[in-house]
């Protein structure tokens, strides 16, 4: 009974699998997102940037707004409503209100292999977020996160290391340094 119930399992799983990656092809191919894996999945893709650049198994989640320039790695994780915005107006012209003062060179903004961020969060054009980092949700992101760092809060701020002690960090860092991998997502969320 329990062995039917696993194949039953896998046989959905390769369904939805089948079924995801086909709604992707079609939403990178209408949206013109050129430059994201094969594997990136996001539920939403009218507010990204086309030229985002998505590593392998990242993932948007609904209602994301990705500007330019942005570059998501491997296995990162973007919750719901994240915004990664910003650093797009002049405000420092006098006599010139600041709907008029023109735009500077956007800058690059990095969120690295295995991060994740919370839902509602924001991180404002420029920043590197580290690998395997995480940002919680609704925090506003203004500076650099280094590596395997915990931040929340307007504005984030460090409020503890992702790992414990350095052998875990570093069997993690292991691992992210291998070549990416398909692993088992999470099952959907049930909604009622």
């Amino acid at each position: 009974m329990i062995n039917a119930i696993k194949d039953q399992l896998r046989k959905t799983t390769k369904l939805r699998l089948a079924i995801r990656s086909a709604l992707m092809s079609y939403r990178r191919t209408r949206y013109g997102l050129n430059n994201v894996h094969s594997t990136f999945y996001s539920e939403d893709c009218k507010r990204l940037s086309r030229d985002l650049i998505a590593h392998e198994y990242s993932f948007c989640g609904p209602e994301c707004v990705i500007g330019p320039k942005v570059e998501l790695g491997a296995y990162v994780m973007l919750g719901p409503r994240v915004m990664i915005v910003g650093d797009d107006h002049l405000f420092d012209k006098p006599g010139v209100p600041t709907i008029f003062s023109g735009r500077p060179a956007k800058r690059e903004t990095k969120i690295e292999r295995d991060a994740w961020l919370g839902a509602g969060s924001i991180i404002m054009a420029g920043v590197t977020v580290g690998r395997g980092s995480i940002v919680a949700a609704g925090a506003i992101v203004t500076k650099d996160i280094p590596a395997y760092e915990i931040h929340a809060g307007v504005p984030a701020k460090k409020i503890k290391d992702r790992f414990e002690n350095e052998e875990d960090r570093k069997a993690h860092e292991t691992m992210l340094n291998k070549e990416p991998f398909m692993g088992e997502f999470c099952q959907p969320l049930e909604t009622r």
